[in-house]
């Protein structure tokens, strides 16, 4: 078992402690989530199934693979990931780029995770259709995969035209991977379509069987990697059963406050690894 550590869980003036921390301690990965803007209107901000904002206006945003580029420099061997980089809100140029820059920089340390978002608000303000976002985002996927393996590349589909054009330096890394978050039909189809892996949302052993069933039956027989949010963790002894279920990575959260996080993570990793 492979485990990560979300950071967008803990204060952004711990991120950098705790990313250095996770590298020494022998995480496999540390993971940033990411919004490109809050409006203000609240009324577009209730998160899918509750009757509550899902987001506050003041908090601080960053550029994920920005950020991760710099704690590249502090790092020599944790993974560098997004959970999620929402794809389909820029040209896929852009987030290209990104992301095969940080690869360069970590020397193939970037893992891509994706996901067409749910916060309607920022699509409004960013001019880009949010009925769209999901065909938007396979396109960008595919025009991606092309950009970081073919030496030429023009395209013309539904949202994106371009004449043909170079695009170097390309990753190190052989297959950069692409994760799909999201636990939609739409989302567990990208994930197993056009993606080396799916992101799960936060949970238990017994409510992620559903969506690994779900999973199951979409999927070919191309590698493939399961990340599972699993916060609540019953201690090594329940790591058997998540493996089992075909987990293979677990982005855990082993501490209450932002100010304990480097402790629990020591703590953890003496218990697990």
């Amino acid at each position: 078992m492979r485990f990560g550590v979300p950071l967008g869980l803990i204060h952004p003036d711990a991120w950098r402690d705790v990313a250095v921390a996770a590298d020494e301690l022998g995480f496999e990965s540390v993971w940033l989530p990411e919004h490109l803007v809050f409006t203000t209107d609240l009324s577009l901000a209730v998160y899918p199934g509750t009757d509550r904002p899902g987001i506050s206006p003041v908090t601080p945003l960053f550029d994920a693979p920005a950020y991760l580029c710099w704690l590249a420099g502090l790092t020599s061997r944790v993974r560098l990931g997004t959970a999620v980089h929402l794809y389909a809100l820029r040209h896929p140029f852009v987030s290209a780029r990104a992301f095969a820059t940080l690869d360069r920089v970590s020397g193939g340390r970037a893992i891509c995770g994706v996901g067409a978002g749910w916060y309607e608000g920022e699509w409004l303000a960013a001019g880009v259709d949010f009925a769209t976002r999901g065909p938007r985002l396979d396109e960008a996927i595919e025009v991606t995969r092309r950009l970081w393996s073919e030496p030429v590349v023009a395209h013309a589909g539904r949202f994106h035209h371009f004449p043909e054009v170079a695009f170097e330096p390309k990753p190190v890394q052989d297959r950069l991977p692409i994760l799909a978050g999201g636990e939609s039909g739409a989302a567990l189809r990208r994930a197993a379509r056009l993606c080396d892996g799916w992101i799960s949302m936060p949970h238990s052993l017994e409510t992620i069987r559903p969506q690994l069933d779900r999973l199951a039956a979409l999927r070919d027989d191309r590698p493939f990697s399961v990340t599972v949010h699993a916060y609540e963790l019953g201690g090594p002894a329940e790591i058997p059963r998540w493996e089992r279920l075909g987990v293979d990575r677990m982005i855990v959260r082993p501490w209450r406050r932002s100010r304990d996080a480097v402790a629990a993570l020591a703590a953890f990793a003496a218990d697990h690894f």
